[in-house]
């Protein structure tokens, strides 16, 4: 059960922080498809940072001494980093859907396309390969999981539950991602900013009557939006795909619009919606080693005779089911989508 936990936690998230960075730019009255893009970019700006930092003096002195404060704090700057290439990389869609009043759809759709191809691209002139990983074939687990020798834990001491399930082999930042899901959802809804951002995604020309600078509010919408959907990136590479880039984040963006939707763009609904998707993903992947009573029985692979494609499809099914029968009773924000026009009324 503690191992089902921890993988449910690992995967639910990056999509509950990427989700929420879709709620920063809708309720700001932009549609961001991007986020699959923006994931990408700072999966692999996070990746190269890491790359970086592991040839540095400090960095090299505290993996050698094992100090695991230097490296978690390591891993922030990286989070800090990943947040601020994803920040950059979505104003190209602010400028062209807030400035250029472009076809959100078609900018955001042209991003994705274009993330992989730079992120691959890079890669090739970096590592001569398709996949950019760790100098000396290190992995995240070796510099940010928390281990019992990291906390000082002898291997053959008992752990209780809590300390299993939610201390041992989980990485600090799924914890600082929760942080920052909380006090991100209190700015948007419980601050005089989040009530402005979120008045321009509805009703843009009454809040532009009261003051408020409709273009401002929709450029910084978009670029929290990136900020978050970039630290998002980092954090799935570095939890899922052992500090790894290949231009790819397995749709974890378009899922993200999915609890999105399913969540009411409303944050709580995204954290419950997040924890079943994540859920689902962990089955997907894990369905072969899930010992979920700790009896050594698998009990997906040895008792339940479903062809393992099945698994790995359920995810995006159950998207495709909880969209069709969710998506009438969603209300999304009114101007979501419609460019800001100061003649319209």
């Amino acid at each position: 059960m503690s191992f089902l936990i921890q993988q449910t936690l690992l995967y639910s998230i990056p999509l509950m922080i990427v989700a929420l960075a879709g709620v920063f730019s809708e309720r700001s009255g932009v549609i961001n498809l991007a986020l699959e893009g923006i994931m990408i970019m700072g999966a692999f700006v996070g990746v190269v940072a890491v790359r970086a930092f592991q040839g540095m003096q400090f960095f090299i002195d505290a993996e050698a001494n094992g100090s695991w404060m230097t490296l978690q704090l390591t891993g922030l700057a990286v989070m800090l980093i990943a947040a601020f290439a994803g920040a950059v990389f979505s104003l190209l869609l602010s400028y062209s859907a807030i400035s250029l009043r472009a076809d959100q759809t078609i900018g955001g759709t042209a991003l994705n396309l274009l993330a992989p191809a730079i992120s691959l691209f890079l890669i090739s002139l970096i590592a001569k390969q398709t996949t950019l990983n760790l100098e000396g074939g290190l992995n995240s687990a070796d510099l940010f999981m928390l281990k019992r020798s990291t906390l000082g834990i002898e291997p053959t001491e008992k752990l209780n539950f809590f300390t299993e399930t939610f201390v041992v082999k989980n990485y600090p930042a799924t914890y600082i991602c929760i942080l920052v899901f909380v006090i991100m959802a209190i700015i948007l809804y419980k601050t005089r900013f989040g009530l402005r951002l979120r008045s321009c995604g509805e009703n843009p020309q009454a809040a532009a009557s009261l003051g408020i600078n409709v273009f401002k509010m929709r450029y910084a919408g978009v670029t929290i939006s990136g900020a978050l959907a970039g630290m998002g990136g980092f954090v799935y590479a570095m939890t899922t795909q052992n500090c790894s880039a290949n231009g790819d984040v397995a749709g974890f963006g378009f899922l993200a619009l999915a609890v999105m939707i399913f969540g009411n763009w409303k944050p709580l609904n995204i954290a419950f919606a997040s924890l079943l998707f994540g859920l689902l993903k962990c089955i997907a992947v894990s369905f072969s080693t899930l010992d979920i009573n700790g009896d050594g029985i698998y009990l997906l692979k040895d008792k339940i005779h479903v062809s393992s494609y099945l698994y790995m499809m359920l995810p995006y099914l159950i998207t495709l089911i909880v969209l069709s029968l969710t998506s009438k009773n969603s209300r999304a924000p009114k101007a979501e989508g419609i460019p800001y026009d100061k003649g319209m009324r």
